[in-house]
């Protein structure tokens, strides 16, 4: 019993310090490439209308619109490389927040019918408590401006969380499936 106990206790130390180093390195990486995007952002506004209407002879394009899609595609890129950290970090994310709102992880099924019907509530009571929140004099529209963005935010959390639950299954029957003809495959050889 101890050594059962020792065992999911390590597992847990161990998943947290996974999630906090997957933090850590991301991280700053999500920050640094959003930096460069919002600079590279700048330099094609700043720029191209400074600079003056010379013709590029080959291309027939004037140097100021060269240099604005040169800018705007590092932007692009960027943009994608901060996309890739910001999508593992809102998985890390999504996972500590349904944690601390009580989901638990269980079958994945169950899991994603119990956030659908967390959807469903929160949707009813905000469309209920948004009007009753507005009545109140001097605070009424920021609390229902609130709410409301809370209740969008939770429901986006939710759904994220769905489709990362529906594509792990479908990825565990693909799996599963691809198996199943790799072995079949393998008796049609070893038969014939």
């Amino acid at each position: 019993m101890m050594g059962f106990i020792s065992q999911v206790l390590c597992c847990g130390v161990t998943n947290v310090n996974v999630k906090g180093e997957e933090i850590r390195r991301r991280l700053p990486r999500l920050v640094t490439n959003l930096i460069m995007a919002i600079i590279f952002w700048l330099i094609s506004v700043f720029i191209p209308p400074r600079l003056p209407s010379l013709i590029i002879p080959g291309i027939n394009t004037e140097a100021s619109t060269l240099v604005w899609i040169l800018t705007m595609i590092i932007m692009a890129i960027f943009l994608i490389r901060a996309s890739t950290d910001a999508l593992v970090l809102g998985d890390v994310l999504t996972d500590v927040i349904t944690k601390k709102l009580g989901v638990k992880e269980e079958k994945a099924s169950k899991r994603a019918a119990r956030e659908f019907v967390y959807i469903i509530v929160i949707v009813l009571v905000v469309t209920a408590a948004a009007p009753l929140l507005e009545t109140i004099q001097d605070v009424g529209g920021y609390l229902s401006t609130a709410t409301v963005y809370i209740g969008l935010g939770l429901v986006i959390l939710f759904i994220y969380d769905i489709g990362r639950t529906v594509y792990k299954i479908i990825e565990e029957k693909a799996d599963s499936f691809a198996d199943l003809l790799s072995q079949r495959a393998q008796k049609n050889k070893s038969s014939g």
